[in-house]
């Protein structure tokens, strides 16, 4: 048994896509590497250094995320047209994973319908791109924290995954995006956060915190209050130093 383990932890980290779960593990790669030269690229454009430029056609900037949704659209049809295995399954899932980093990091463009790309509001495309990540990683270890298997009736795994992802909505409306998304395939973070104060701009305070933001002061004794002093506006955390980091400061 020990030694079948080897071969199938060996087999998946050298890319088998049969061993390995469904080409997750190529996607994976495919994703933070293009994700990685994409910022770097970027980043020399901010600074006007290198060959690189913004892609221009007449007046309009081409963003990144096209290319990026028509490689996922592309690898995508292609792989339910035609369920190909092999190399091919791997070129088509590496595909996928470059369109959905090209995609996802220019993610806060999409939410926001504007060029938010290099301020405060675009940290919300790494948030993206980095929660993902590590929601990829999660598949290809194979993770099943829920301890769901094949022996555990339908019922009683319908309960845990429904009360688990109850937490993880509860999290999400409370502002906490990360913990929220994360806590679907590790539910004691969202169950965590699900229990603890709201961010003060978050749906959860603006349904549940009936002052409304900006209407109390945080000295006051109340839950907006708590959660104001709790959450700052002008508040840098570990968090925010590691999306500066990884894709460069916004604009101040």
């Amino acid at each position: 048994m020990q030694h079948q383990g080897w071969i199938s932890t060996t087999a998946r980290l050298a890319g088998d896509a049969e061993a390995g779960p469904h080409g997750v593990g190529w996607m994976l790669v495919a994703f933070i590497f293009t994700f990685a030269v994409t910022r770097l690229i970027t980043r020399l454009i901010r600074a006007g250094k290198g060959p690189f430029r913004n892609m221009v056609v007449g007046k309009v900037h081409v963003h990144h995320q096209v290319y990026g949704i028509f490689l996922m659209l592309i690898a995508g049809a292609l792989e339910f047209s035609y369920e190909p295995g092999g190399a091919l399954r791997q070129v088509l899932a590496g595909l996928f994973g470059m369109g959905a980093a090209l995609t996802l990091d220019e993610f806060a463009l999409l939410v926001h319908l504007d060029d938010v790309y290099w301020a405060a509001d675009g940290r919300k495309s790494v948030d993206a791109v980095l929660i993902t990540a590590a929601m990829g990683v999660l598949l290809f270890v194979g993770a099943n924290p829920l301890g769901l298997g094949d022996g555990d009736s339908k019922p009683v795994a319908a309960v845990i995954v429904v009360f688990n992802l109850a937490f993880a909505l509860c999290a999400l409306a409370k502002g906490k995006v990360a913990t929220g998304l994360i806590g679907v395939f590790v539910p004691f973070v969202a169950m965590v956060s699900a229990v603890r104060i709201a961010k003060p701009e978050s749906p959860w305070a603006r349904w549940r915190y009936k002052e409304g933001p900006g209407r109390t002061s945080p000295h006051a004794d109340t839950k907006l209050a708590r959660s104001l002093r709790r959450f700052p506006p002008d508040r840098r955390t570990w968090w925010d130093h590691t999306k500066d980091f990884v894709a460069g400061a916004p604009h101040r």
